[in-house]
């Protein structure tokens, strides 16, 4: 059985997803697509000049929709990188254009009959994700947005630097939004095994853990300061979980789905495989950390029901 993946969206994320899929082999078939027929025609070429020169084999088709309807993952990476560039380095500054596209996106995928696994990447990507599985019918389980996963791994970069340590020896999650009112729980957090707060006082350690979870949270904003954009960290992140999916890893990763106790997507860890999320984690939070999260959860809604009062 053949591995097929799509990419909707050809920018910068995009892109930089089509290559790392590409050049590790990771799918048999790959299916991009872009309002920008030349564009995307040019990508399509320029993946196939690469081919002669890399250990394997990928199939590419553009622009094609029907190509989809048997994708067993597709990726959601369509936006208007422009909209960041605002004072209040507020990802819902996206929502007016990345919600109208989307819907668009939705409704063709739901007409061709696709049947497989979302990968949201779309910002503001909680409501994004929303909006995918409220239009295209799919179970909630099976449309899925890559949440703090990447600002979880922001957070971990953070704290292995401040520790001297590989950023993979740092566990632990950022939750909630993937935007302002995320926060680093840091009752998750361990250190080579063991708690941070157990770590630190061993090792006789300090950190300013306000000034690590503020450089998780503007993480994306320092990146897109230097080059107007953020892609290759984003599109790793969106590769992983799409890896995760096919490859049936069962693999717990702190991605945007749907929490039934708040009504809403936003990032949890949960276990994810061939079917989306095939279990959902129960943290033991702080009050102070169930409060953020309540908060957050608030506000991603508000935004979720401001684009339905819209459309209606």
């Amino acid at each position: 059985m053949t591995r097929k993946i799509g990419i909707i969206g050809m920018g910068n994320v995009g892109a930089a997803a089509a290559h790392y899929i590409v050049a590790a082999g990771l799918t048999d078939d790959l299916v991009l697509i872009d309002s920008n027929e030349k564009k995307v025609a040019a990508d399509a070429l320029d993946f196939q000049d690469a081919m002669a020169n890399l250990p394997v084999h990928t199939n590419i088709v553009f622009n094609d929709y029907q190509a989809l309807a048997d994708a067993d993952v597709i990726i959601s990476a369509l936006g208007n990188i422009q909209l960041q560039d605002n004072p209040n380095n507020d990802r819902f500054a996206e929502l007016p254009f990345t919600s109208v596209e989307a819907t668009k996106v939705a409704q063709k995928l739901k007409e061709i009959g696709f049947n497989g696994v979302m990968v949201v990447i779309s910002n503001p990507v909680d409501v994004i994700t929303s909006i995918y599985q409220s239009i295209t019918g799919l179970p909630k389980e099976r449309v899925i947005g890559t949440g703090t996963l990447l600002d979880s791994a922001r957070m971990k970069r953070a704290v292995g630097r401040q520790l001297q340590l590989d950023p993979r020896s740092v566990q632990g999650y950022n939750l909630g939004e993937h935007g302002n009112s995320q926060f680093t729980a840091w009752s998750t957090v361990r250190v080579l095994g063991t708690s941070l707060t157990t770590y630190l006082e061993e090792n006789q350690v300090s950190l300013d853990l306000e000034a690590l979870d503020h450089e998780a949270k503007v993480g994306g904003h320092t990146v897109f300061a230097g080059k107007k954009y953020t892609n290759y960290g984003v599109a790793t992140a969106a590769v992983s979980l799409a890896i995760a999916i096919l490859s049936d890893a069962h693999t717990e990763l702190p991605v945007s789905n749907y929490r039934e106790e708040y009504q809403t997507y936003l990032s949890y860890p949960a276990v994810v495989g061939r079917k989306g999320i095939l279990q959902q984690v129960q943290l033991d939070l702080t009050e102070e950390e169930l409060a953020k999260l309540q908060i957050s959860a608030d506000y991603i809604k508000q935004k979720y029901q401001e684009v339905l009062e819209t459309r209606s």
